[in-house]
């Protein structure tokens, strides 16, 4: 999933400081995800990564708010549905896990990405919650589960 975090935020200018591909479990997935609290899916094809999803909680939140983490799709992934099913797939844990509500963080020229959040029942917010560290994010999300 690593390599393909590394190849999707650049395409979308977030490469720089303040965004998720400098966050140290972009490198470890496994082990950072690997809780009681936090669940991550990847989706293959021909036994490649080519997307994935997760949650886990917000930093700096209450205990009853998660995160949508890290769910990026390759381009070749991109426009078959995956992401709504991936998004389902993490909203679904959240809620088996007992979290009340999903915050997300994106940026608004992920314009595909937004427009699924909007379709699935998050409302913009016009600020950032919690305290992921991601300052150069521009677009946040919430949603009651």
């Amino acid at each position: 999933m690593e390599a393909v975090i590394r190849t999707v935020m650049p395409e979308f200018g977030a490469s720089g400081p303040g965004f998720a591909i400098h966050d140290p479990e972009v490198s470890c997935m496994f082990d950072s995800y690997n809780n009681s609290t936090s669940a991550y899916f990847v989706l293959t094809e021909n036994g490649r990564v080519i997307g994935g999803g997760g949650i886990a909680p917000l930093t700096g939140g209450d205990k009853d708010t998660c995160e949508l983490r890290k769910m990026y799709f390759l381009s070749e992934a991109r426009g078959h549905g995956h992401g709504q099913e991936m998004l389902e797939i993490c909203l679904g844990r959240a809620k088996e896990m007992g979290y009340k509500r999903c915050y997300l963080e994106t940026l608004e020229n992920m314009n595909q990405a937004k427009s699924l959040y909007e379709r699935s029942g998050f409302a913009k917010l016009s600020a950032s919650m919690g305290a992921t560290g991601h300052f150069s994010c521009d677009a946040w999300y919430l949603r009651e589960l």
